[in-house]
C-alpha cells in the first residue's frame, strides 16, 4: 500500500493512510486469504453473469466482485441456506452417493425416483444386464443457427412397462469425475439397463416443445432425444433487463 504523497508526508516517509484506504487494504487482505483456502472454480453456488458480476445461487443474492461473494459466503443468510439445504437433502436422502457410480443412491436401481422424476419407495433389486447401445448426431437448425444433439438408444431386452427417463445434470452434482463448470451430464435410465451419462457442454437450452423433446418407439424399442443449446446471442443477451425472453 503506497503511503507516500499524503498531506502532511514527506518524501520518502509514510502519510497517515485514510480511513477508506484503510478499509480497502484491509478488504483486500482479507480476500487473498480467503482465495488460498477457498477455490471458487469448485464453488456450486457462484455464478458470473453476463454484466460481469457475481450471483449467488443458493441466495439469490448479486456482488460486484469475488471479494464481495467471499464475504458474503461467510455471512449468517449463507450458512443459514447451506445449513438448511443440507438438512432437506438428508431428509430426501440425496445426500448419500453410491460408490460405485458417484451418482446418489437409487439411480441406478430405481431409475430417476432418487432424483425426484419418479415416484419414490423402495429400492429394487434389479440385476442389471450392461449399457444399451446409442448413437449421437449433431444437428442445427438452417433458420435460428442453433446447434444441438440427438441422442438414439437401443433399448432391445427392456423391462415391460418401462419408460426410459433422461435428465440433465449439474457437473457439481456427480462424483465420477472433478466438478469441471464448463460440462453438464445428460443421464438416461430404463431398467434393466444401467444409466448412461452423456457429457455435453454447460450451455443453457432451448425448452420449448419445437427444440427439446424425447420419444420412446416401444416396436423398434428405440428411445430418441433431441436437445437445443441457445445461440451466444441469446445467451448473452436473454436475461438483460428490457429484452424478453423466448417463449
Amino acid at each position: 500500500m503506497d503511503y507516500q504523497n499524503r498531506a502532511g508526508s514527506k518524501f520518502g516517509g509514510g502519510g497517515v493512510a485514510s480511513h477508506s484506504a484503510t478499509n480497502a487494504d484491509r478488504r483486500e487482505r482479507l480476500r487473498k486469504l480467503a482465495l488460498e483456502t477457498i477455490d471458487l472454480d469448485k464453488d456450486p453456488y457462484i455464478f458470473r453473469n453476463h454484466l460481469g458480476s457475481f450471483e449467488c445461487r443458493l441466495c439469490l443474492t448479486v456482488h460486484q466482485n469475488d471479494g464481495s461473494y467471499l464475504a458474503h459466503t461467510q455471512g449468517k443468510k449463507h450458512q443459514t441456506n447451506l445449513a438448511r439445504r443440507a438438512a432437506r437433502e438428508q431428509k430426501e436422502g440425496k445426500g448419500e452417493v453410491d460408490p460405485q457410480t458417484g451418482l446418489p443412491i437409487g439411480v441406478v436401481g430405481a431409475g430417476f425416483a432418487a432424483l425426484g422424476l419418479g415416484a419414490g419407495g423402495p429400492r429394487r433389486n434389479v440385476v442389471k444386464i450392461g449399457r444399451p447401445g446409442y448413437k449421437i448426431t449433431k444437428v442445427r437448425d438452417p433458420i435460428t443457427r442453433q446447434q444441438g444433439l440427438l441422442f438414439q438408444l437401443q433399448y432391445p431386452d427392456i423391462g415391460v412397462g418401462v419408460t426410459p427417463k433422461w435428465q440433465v445434470m449439474s457437473a457439481f452434482t456427480q462424483r465420477v469425475e472433478e466438478p469441471d463448470r464448463n460440462f453438464q451430464y445428460l443421464l438416461v435410465a430404463a431398467e434393466p439397463y444401467e444409466t448412461c451419462g452423456f457429457k455435453i457442454p454447460a450451455r443453457e437450452l432451448d425448452k420449448r416443445e419445437d427444440r427439446q423433446f424425447s420419444f420412446w418407439d416401444p416396436d423398434a424399442k428405440e428411445y430418441w432425444i433431441q436437445i437445443m443449446f441457445m445461440t451466444e446471442r441469446e445467451e448473452r443477451f436473454g436475461a438483460a433487463p428490457g429484452l424478453a425472453g423466448r417463449r
